[in-house]
């Protein structure tokens, strides 16, 4: 079932429940009201009755005027006067009204009956000494006829209320759904070929306005995501044709005609080493690939990020013999549990290496701080270096794959160093964040979640 349906069942019924309430409760109060008062009238009819024929005195006359000028007649009115010295209500039936019904009255003055649509209305009189039963019944005709027009006019107003409150739920969810249908259609005209579209926000909304822009920046993710993967695509393309179409130009250069020896171990020399590259350019890609994953086929295990950092260092040193990298151990932390991480040993030592091998090869070899210490939560390796920074239109890109900067084409690289250094700290639960500046250096900071 649609939404605004379930709205305008929710709304119908929730009202037409309090309507039948209400008109309930109208109904059953004056038709109550109604018996009460029948009653009354009855009753009156039988006081004035009692004055006119067992009074003697001169306001009798006025008391029959009254009563034919503002008492109309009831339907079936029948007065019945029974004179309790004379008549013995226990052995007499002939009456046709009930002998416990007449105790009541003589015993408690005045009491009321009712019988199918007829009521009586008696009481007791004294008159010069004798007591009398004065007992009026009649037909409600109020309640035959104006409570069945009640209950009419409630059953009408009833069913033109339902009309009416359906529309108004229908009103009602349609416009407070209006804003999503918008939303659902404009979700629908997105597709890859248009990505930089997006939802409209409303104004006085704001949950929906909250809700549009999640899902805008979702798109902006999205798009980003696109664009980095198209970007990828379009440089491994070039970076993998690169040497393929050296290493095909050099043996079509070489089969061409007839060469000496020295010449076809000089071409073999320059397709070896074309290869070369296209080896470590595919090793590199299908590794940045692995470590794209969410880690789950990976072996974690409990180390200490003191012992990896040391190890770091002597594995740059010896690719670097000239590197100056100083190990800062100042802001250790007294309890050695803090340094305790569960992650990959190899993942990590590989994208740390990354980083302090950049520092080294960026910096000319001048001296790298490489700082480790601890907070709370995490470990947090610093490193720094005094070489030649990123440009600053450069550095919200330098994580993406095969991007090289802008003041980088004096130094051998193929870009995929501090993205695949990303992949493994994310793999880890961490961050990593680069600062820079051209004058400054460049300074890495690599956070890793201790071990609970």
């Amino acid at each position: 079932m649609k939404t605004q349906n379930k709205i305008i069942l929710f709304l119908t019924s929730i009202f037409l429940a309090y309507i039948l309430v209400f008109s309930g409760f109208i109904y059953f109060s004056i038709s109550d009201y109604s018996y009460t008062d029948f009653y009354k009238r009855l009753e009156i009819r039988a006081i004035t009755m009692a004055k006119i024929e067992l009074e003697d005195d001169q306001d009798i006359n006025a008391v029959k005027e009254i009563r034919q000028d503002f008492l109309e007649e009831l339907p079936n009115e029948k007065i019945t006067i029974i004179d309790l010295q004379r008549f013995d209500i226990h052995s007499q039936s002939s009456l046709a009204i009930p002998i416990s019904f007449l105790e009541d009255i003589e015993d408690l003055e005045r009491a009321y009956y009712k019988e199918k649509n007829t009521f009586y209305s008696g009481i007791k009189y004294h008159n010069r000494g004798r007591d009398y039963l004065v007992i009026v019944s009649a037909e409600n005709y109020y309640n035959t006829h104006h409570i069945v027009y009640l209950r009419n006019l409630l059953f009408i107003a009833l069913l033109i209320s339902i009309l009416i409150i359906v529309f108004i739920a229908w009103f009602f969810s349609r416009r407070v759904l209006m804003p999503l249908q918008i939303i659902i259609e404009d979700m629908k005209k997105i597709s890859t070929e248009n990505l930089n579209f997006r939802l409209r926000e409303p104004e006085d909304n704001e949950e929906l306005r909250s809700l549009t822009s999640t899902f805008n920046n979702m798109l902006n993710r999205l798009e980003t995501s696109f664009e980095t993967q198209k970007n990828f695509i379009s440089n491994a393309s070039h970076e993998l044709n690169t040497p393929l179409t050296s290493i095909i130009g050099e043996a079509d250069v070489t089969l061409a005609k007839e060469r000496s020896n020295e010449e076809y171990v000089s071409s073999l020399k320059n397709i070896l080493e074309e290869a070369g590259k296209l080896d470590k350019k595919t090793k590199a890609l299908l590794f940045l690939a692995q470590t794209g994953y969410d880690g789950k086929a990976q072996t974690f295990t409990s180390l200490r990020i003191d012992e990896l950092v040391i190890d770091v260092k002597e594995t740059v040193e010896k690719i670097y013999p000239d590197a100056h990298i100083h190990l800062d151990f100042d802001l250790l932390p007294e309890n050695p549990e803090k340094l305790s991480i569960n992650g990959n040993a190899q993942l990590l030592h590989l994208a740390i290496s990354n980083v302090v091998m950049n520092a080294c090869k960026y910096s000319n070899n001048e001296k790298v701080n490489f700082a480790l210490s601890a907070s709370d939560k995490d470990v947090v390796i610093v490193v720094r270096d005094k070489g030649i920074g990123i440009p600053e239109n450069d550095l919200p890109y330098i994580f993406d794959p095969f991007f090289r900067g802008s003041n980088t084409e004096n130094f051998h690289g193929y870009g995929i160093g501090l993205p695949l250094t990303r992949n493994v700290i994310n793999m880890h639960k961490g961050n990593v964040v680069a600062t820079s500046s051209q004058t400054g250096g460049t300074v890495i900071e690599i956070k890793i979640p201790i071990a609970l």
